[in-house]
């Protein structure tokens, strides 16, 4: 029972670091749960929360947008256990569900940024010269999350031998397949066509735009020095963005203290800066890359 507890109250990284097995059981529990409930649904002749087409589901647009954001905020705040311990672990892994990643990779990789934040090397998504830019942003972290998840593995579990090399190709097929594949599949069965096709898949892309513009945005892409650590932004969309999904832009005050729930509520806080400007100096850890540099 104990075992049972401690398992859905601690964070993945923590079971992650116990046992080079995790992610076996952890993708083989959604690889099943998704599949037994699309064969649930077939067999029991499940016709969809929306069964015709109704172009009035449209309205319910921007309530979708807005839920797909909130369910990436929360997953930021269950990473940090910022809900109470006896539902913080629930509260990820249903949101991972929405935003299809789940909960664990998303938790890992994000303790990571946390600990080597902006070095190019083994943050998961730093800003570097010559992709600055928002889309090459973009396409630099989609390739990078996933590398910086085997050598996560790697680093963990003896190296690159080619035992831990074709069991990351195996978690690979398997994790890809879970998240892209059975729960998308899933989701179209419970929702039916209508809301699938014009709420939930238009609302997850803009969820996932918006996740990257956010990692891009409050670590001050603009700056000319090349000055890119954690900011906060409350200045127009980002003042919006803040008073929504409770005070995300507030970027440079989370990564201080990362236990606040809303990180704009942080006491001394740090200063506020426009895009592009680099006159606040902003106190960060040195990571390995920083202390190569000093």
């Amino acid at each position: 029972m104990d075992a049972l507890v401690s398992t859905l109250t601690s964070l993945p990284y923590t079971q992650f670091r116990k046992t080079k097995y995790f992610y076996l059981w952890y993708d083989g529990f959604y690889f099943a749960l998704a599949l037994t409930a699309i064969l649930l649904m077939r067999m029991g002749g499940w016709q969809g929360l929306s069964a015709t087409w109704d172009w009035r589901l449209l309205l319910l647009f921007p309530v979708a947008c807005h839920a797909q954001i909130l369910c990436s905020v929360w997953i930021h705040n269950a990473t940090h256990n910022n809900f109470p311990r006896a539902v913080n672990r629930l509260i990820g892994e249903v949101c991972g569900v929405v935003v299809l990643t789940r909960f664990a990779s998303w938790e890992i990789i994000h303790q990571r940024h946390h600990k080597y934040s902006d070095d190019r090397d083994l943050d998961p998504h730093p800003i570097v010269p010559g992709f600055s830019g928002y889309w090459r942003y973009l396409v630099r972290t989609v390739v990078q999350v996933e590398q910086q998840l085997q050598r996560m593995y790697f680093e963990t579990y003896g190296g690159r031998t080619p035992e831990n090399l074709r069991f990351q190709s195996y978690r690979a097929v398997l994790s890809f397949t879970t998240s892209f594949l059975l729960l998308p599949t899933a989701w179209y069965l419970f929702l039916g066509a209508p809301a699938f096709v014009l709420l939930f898949v238009p609302a997850a892309f803009i969820g996932f735009f918006h996740l990257i513009h956010f990692n891009w945005s409050t670590h001050n892409p603009w700056s000319p020095t090349g000055d890119h650590r954690p900011v906060n932004l409350n200045h127009g969309y980002y003042k919006i963005g803040n008073w929504l999904w409770h005070g995300i832009y507030w970027h440079g005050n989370h990564h201080q203290k990362t236990s606040l729930f809303n990180p704009g509520r942080m006491g001394k806080a740090l200063p506020v800066i426009r895009p592009g400007d680099c006159t606040a100096h902003y106190p960060r850890k040195k990571t390995k890359a920083l202390r190569k540099a000093a």
